[in-house]
């Protein structure tokens, strides 16, 4: 009792001299970095209507006259040979998608190498995978099946071996897909033009076309943010300094590139952002197509995009602080490129993005709540928030009803990609886990339409809690409480929606859940 009444003197006389000054702190320095992520949201946006306006398009700033194909003399040796690579891991689902799609590429037959980099650990799924490689192999494709003793390196290990066999010498070109990827049969004669033409080019990405974005309200939350990286990101850091982040897959790369750049790092868990940087620093252009559509699948249950986010997060971090110096030293690109790459490209859009969402928005906002002394400007929490949340709109615009539903699903994700981020900056101990995105496909589908049994779905429940996102769902609903009972600010009509959000991620209730067999 005597405990419980020395709490409020104790609140009283830590609050002004202690509470009030960090708090006025945290709220400076949040919109700070607010200010500073609207002005790249404005830069980009003014930067992508420019580009469509005066129609700025990579087929007017490149060369990409199609290849000959009616050549009688030379034949076929008018195409270069190109490589293509599938890595694999326990793809049972949607492994015959990706291989049956590349099979399919419209290119001479003598002039493609397709290989299938297969370090999965189910020996079923690899005999599966194997007698499919052997089935187009009969039908006249140059395929091979390859698999390696161990995981090391993972996906970054498994190219960097697929590299090293004696027929790639041959190859000009390298194309990579993962497993879920099934490119349209024109994609090499649309993409492979920019990189014959133009010696200057290292790279060429195409833009992530999505089959499940319908599936559930989570997929259509990814497609809202990707669709904007695709429409406005990379569209941007192309047309300005030919520089921008390899996706990892849905692009060709010049092989000669590779090489000079060192070839593929498994150092983080961002083993296509590490080769773009470092080929970048070489003095080497990349083109993004985003009229080149590749079909792709989301992760449509909240495991496996949980691990990704904190893969995609963590990474960049993570390499950030490993080539900081790397790339201040650089001496063949110039000082505007280096701007870009440190400023715009890693530290506003890779770090501060991340940690402003959940430091201002799920913390900062919510503890002024209880120290009225502190007070935050209208611009910095409702009109800079509603412009960068309407500008990120513009990437798919049928989504747009969605906007409430998609801040508040940001909102939760941001916990992860804060908390990722700053193992990533710390390189703390899970910066390099690397868990290989689990993609569903039709047949798991299927599966997860029937119904299970209710016992099966009530033991379910308890496996899919999330203590962490129950916990910050509780403290924005005693916030948003206090604040209608004593606040003037109205701050309890975000924080009740909010702490909704954080609920049903808390429950499980997000994603397609697939009934256990």
């Amino acid at each position: 009792m005597d405990a419980a009444a020395a709490l409020p003197e104790a609140w009283s006389q830590v609050r002004a001299p202690v509470i009030v000054p960090l708090l006025r702190l945290a709220v400076a320095v949040c919109l700070t970095m607010s200010v500073l992520l609207f002005l790249e949201r404005m830069y980009m946006a003014v930067v992508i209507a420019g580009v469509r306006l005066l129609r700025f398009r990579p087929d007017r700033r490149y060369r990409c006259d199609p290849l000959p194909e009616d050549d009688p003399e030379l034949g076929s040796a008018a195409f270069p040979v190109v490589l293509v690579q599938i890595p694999m891991f326990n793809e049972r689902e949607v492994y015959q998608l990706s291989i049956g799609a590349v099979c399919g590429l419209s290119w001479p037959a003598d002039r493609l190498v397709v290989q299938v980099l297969d370090d999965s650990t189910d020996e079923m799924i690899k005999e599966m995978v194997r007698l499919e490689c052997e089935r187009w192999g009969r039908k006249g494709i140059n395929i091979t099946y390859q698999i390696r003793e161990d995981r090391k390196g993972y996906k970054a290990g498994a190219l960097r071996a697929g590299m090293k066999h004696a027929y790639v010498r041959e190859c000009e070109y390298v194309v990579i897909f993962d497993a879920d990827f099934q490119p349209d049969p024109d994609f090499l004669k649309r993409t492979i033009p920019y990189l014959v033409h133009n010696p200057e080019i290292a790279l060429v990405q195409a833009r992530w076309r999505f089959v499940n974005a319908d599936e559930c309200l989570m997929t259509r939350m990814q497609e809202m943010s990707l669709d904007y990286h695709f429409t406005v990101e990379q569209e941007v850091s192309s047309s300005v300094c030919a520089f921008f982040g390899f996706n990892g897959t849905a692009g060709v790369w010049r092989i000669s590139a590779i090489n000079e750049a060192g070839g593929w790092k498994d150092r983080t868990t961002v083993e296509d952002m590490d080769l773009a940087i470092r080929a970048s620093l070489k003095g080497w252009k990349f083109v993004y197509l985003g009229d080149v559509q590749v079909k792709s699948e989301l992760p449509s249950t909240f495991k496996a995009f949980r691990f990704q986010q904190h893969r995609w997060s963590c990474g960049p971090a993570n390499l950030f602080r490993k080539m900081l110096m790397e790339i201040v030293t650089n001496k063949k690109v110039t000082i505007w490129k280096k701007i870009h790459v440190i400023y715009n490209f890693f530290l506003i859009r890779k770090i501060i993005a991340h940690i402003i969402t959940f430091s201002f928005y799920c913390l900062v906002i919510p503890a002024t709540i209880f120290v009225p002394e502190v007070r935050i400007p209208k611009w910095g929490c409702i009109y800079i928030p509603s412009a960068i949340t309407l500008m990120n709109s513009v990437g798919t615009p049928r989504s747009f009803h969605l906007l409430f539903f998609w801040v508040a699903f940001e909102n939760v994700m941001s916990l992860h990609r804060t908390k990722a981020t700053l193992i990533g900056l710390l390189e703390a101990g899970r910066a390099n886990e690397w868990v290989v995105t689990a993609k569903l496909g039709s047949a798991m589908k299927m599966k997860a339409a029937n119904k299970a049994g209710l016992r099966k779905q009530f033991m379910r429940i308890w496996e899919r809690l999330h203590v962490t996102e129950l916990g910050v769902a509780a403290f924005l609903f005693s916030c948003g409480w206090y604040d209608f009972a004593y606040g003037r600010d109205h701050f309890f009509i975000y924080l009740f929606f909010q702490s909704v959000a954080f609920f049903i991620v808390g429950i499980g209730y997000v994603g397609t859940i697939v009934p256990q067999s």
